[in-house]
């Protein structure tokens, strides 16, 4: 999948004036929402934080507010996602329902988004993991070359992102 060169420089300028303007973390995730939404469109795309220490996620951004609000917080769950992508700082990369449905309780509102895969980015700072950039579409959507896409393209501003968000204000 080769994007157009002004496209990707178009979409990264527009990223870095959006994020520099940015006051708050939904304004933030906003900017790299629409970068990610320039270069590599997906049906549901949410940013989640992390707190290790309180074993909590907190959906910070959603592109489905109505399905997915970005409130409220909800326990880290021990299990093969976890290992991968807590443990093991990889992406975690499911491309069909059943092969969500073993790490994700709420597989079934997933698929009722017409979503089948999802990859799940990984933020780091310094080997912490700050939260997770999350792109789900239809089934078998995430082949190898659209992972390595994903991170070529979302890997560097997810972590500019994510630190804008830590020093900005939340929306009240």
């Amino acid at each position: 999948m080769h994007m157009e060169t002004d496209t990707v420089t178009d979409a990264r300028r527009r990223f870095a004036e959006d994020l520099a303007a940015a006051k708050t973390d939904e304004a933030a995730f906003g900017a790299l929402f629409r970068l990610s939404d320039t270069l590599i469109p997906v049906r549901l795309w949410t940013v989640m934080t992390v707190d290790l220490d309180a074993g909590l996620a907190r959906r910070a951004y959603t592109n489905m507010p109505d399905a997915y609000p970005a409130s409220g917080t909800k326990p880290i769950v021990h299990n093969a996602w976890f290992d991968i992508v807590h443990g093991q700082h990889k992406s975690f990369v499911a491309n069909t329902l059943p092969e969500i449905a073993a790490v994700f309780p709420d597989h079934e509102l997933i698929g009722s988004l017409g979503c089948g895969s999802v990859l799940n980015l990984p933020v780091l700072l310094e080997g912490e993991l700050l939260g997770t950039v999350n792109l789900l579409d239809a089934e078998g959507h995430f082949t190898p070359e659209r992972v390595g896409q994903c991170h070529d393209v979302l890997a560097e501003p997810a972590l500019a992102a994510m630190r804008m968000a830590r020093t900005v204000q939340r929306p009240a």
